[in-house]
């Protein structure tokens, strides 16, 4: 589970569908109303209070995101609604939730060394793959795919990306405005073709 502040009332939690394995609760159960999804978000409320002075002293909106092959995002903000603390059966220990729930087709890889990239490219390639979106951001490297980018053999597709970076929770969107396109469309067959 990885943390970040995005403004002094919003946060965003990045889960891996590993983190959300080790505490028995399946990418479907995550979309349910069942108790161990509300002690998960308890626990993630927590642990950004304690790591980064996010303290939701009242209601909170959450927004979660599925990244295919990758895991959450969960944006968690402190709602603007009141709540009347005179009323007597307001229980402070307890955490309303706003919940919206999304998708997207995205899968973003980040890694730090444009070595790694040529490498990824080269064992992506060996496995017939010539898609992708290279994008340079923050002295970063991300490789962006998209759902028909996958092999019929998804794990093994991301357990390559995995080897050589890690799951980004820098959106699509936010690389798209704010980053370098390095190489639009077949980033790996022209990586491969330039970088031999």
């Amino acid at each position: 589970m990885r943390l970040e502040r995005l403004a002094y009332d919003k946060i965003k939690i990045f889960l891996t569908f590993d983190d959300l394995k080790d505490r028995g609760i399946s990418k479907e159960e995550l979309w349910m109303d069942v108790p161990k999804v509300h002690d998960l978000f308890r626990e993630m409320i927590l642990e950004a209070s304690r790591e980064l002075g996010f303290d939701p002293d009242g209601p909170v909106v959450v927004e979660v995101f599925s990244l295919p092959a990758q895991g959450m995002v969960i944006i968690v903000s402190k709602s603007s609604e009141e709540v009347d603390t005179e009323d007597e059966s307001f229980d402070d220990s307890y955490i309303e939730l706003q919940i919206t729930l999304g998708e997207t087709e995205d899968i973003v890889y980040e890694c730090h060394d444009f070595e790694d990239v040529i490498q990824l490219c080269h064992r992506l390639n060996q496995l017939g793959v010539d898609a992708g979106t290279l994008i340079s951001f923050s002295g970063k490297y991300f490789l962006h795919f998209t759902e028909q980018d996958l092999l019929d053999d998804a794990d093994s597709f991301i357990a390559v990306l995995a080897e050589y970076g890690q799951s980004s929770h820098v959106t699509i969107h936010r690389l798209l405005e704010y980053g370098t396109i390095i190489m639009k469309e077949q980033a790996v067959k022209h990586m491969v073709s330039y970088f031999k």
